[in-house]
């Protein structure tokens, strides 16, 4: 099994920072909010143990990947390019995409955008959901009304940044607790009012989860007191952007053979029907949700996750 190494692609305008290991067929995995290429480091030597090249870019924005201060540059055309992109760099004809979080929706839509280059897609915590009827925030506005969503929270920008980045570990500690499945069951949708804070209310443990260690933190600590939140951020400030700039995703079906997982006590499940993404992605797999996991999953669960994740590659 080859070592863990990393290196810096140019690709798409930027450069990315990428972890990668194994010789075989690629993998691709994108993180999420507020991840790195770290969220897959329980993946990385298993699937290279399993016969793969595992790769785990820090996604734009993150790490040491470059970080542009636009905000348009974080839309999922860009993203979705990125990701191409870095195949092309790497000289990979076609590899299979996986995504946590934000990094699902950069894989479902990869596979729709670039059938080509995609073989098969994973998505963990985030089903995919073709384009809705208007642009997400105003639907959001419409559910919410007078109460706190933490997306429509994250709109302005210099709002979230200036309240998570006063104690970059805090908030850390704080979101991976409450996300996980030892945190509460409204962790993403509070009841409290839309002039609250994200971090009002939320739970500060005595102890840290049991699937993050304090070596973990420090790393995840160091990397956001370095760079910011603001790139991370900034993915959710193109939502009305994607809709209006991806209007074939309205009818968008996902043919390659795909995998869907998330734990039972995730917080985004709560929110969504997985259910549902079978009338879109005719070759979905959806396996019963990881038990008391929340919605870290491949931290949370990484030996339910690795197997699942190695079965569905050997079955391709």
């Amino acid at each position: 099994m080859t070592e863990l190494r990393h290196r810096t692609v140019r690709t798409n305008g930027i450069n990315l920072h990428v972890a990668e290991q194994g010789e075989g067929p690629v993998v691709l995995m994108l993180h999420g909010f507020p991840e790195s290429w770290y969220s897959w480091r329980h993946q990385l030597p298993a699937l290279a143990k399993a016969g793969y090249r595992a790769i785990a870019p820090d996604v734009r924005g993150y790490g040491r990947s470059d970080a542009p201060d636009a905000i348009e540059a974080y839309s999922m055309k860009e993203l979705t390019a990125d990701a191409v992109g870095l195949l092309d760099e790497l000289d990979v004809e076609t590899a299979v995409v996986v995504g946590h979080d934000w990094g699902a929706p950069m894989a479902w839509n990869s596979a729709v955008l670039y059938p080509e280059r995609f073989r098969a897609v994973v998505g963990m915590s985030v089903p995919f959901s073709p384009r809705g009827p208007m642009p997400p925030t105003q639907l959001f506005k419409q559910v919410f009304k007078d109460n706190f969503f933490y997306i429509l929270y994250f709109q302005e920008p210099g709002i979230a940044e200036a309240e998570l980045e006063a104690d970059v570990r805090r908030f850390l500690r704080l979101f991976a607790h409450s996300a996980s499945a030892a945190g509460p069951d409204r962790a993403l949708m509070p009841e409290k009012k839309k002039d609250a804070k994200f971090l009002d209310g939320m739970e500060d443990p005595e102890q840290l989860p049991a699937w993050l260690t304090e070596a973990d933190l420090d790393f995840y600590t160091a990397e956001f007191e370095r760079t910011g939140l603001r790139g991370g951020l900034n993915r959710y400030r193109n939502m009305d952007r994607d809709w209006e700039e991806l209007p074939e995703l309205a009818d968008a079906k996902i043919q390659q053979p795909a995998l869907f997982l998330a734990g039972d006590k995730d917080p985004v499940i709560r929110m969504s029907q997985p259910e549902g993404m079978k009338a879109h992605i005719p070759n979905l797999e959806l396996p019963a949700l990881l038990p008391n996991c929340g919605h870290w999953t491949q931290q949370e669960k990484p030996t339910e996750v690795n197997a699942a994740l190695i079965a569905f590659l050997n079955g391709l």
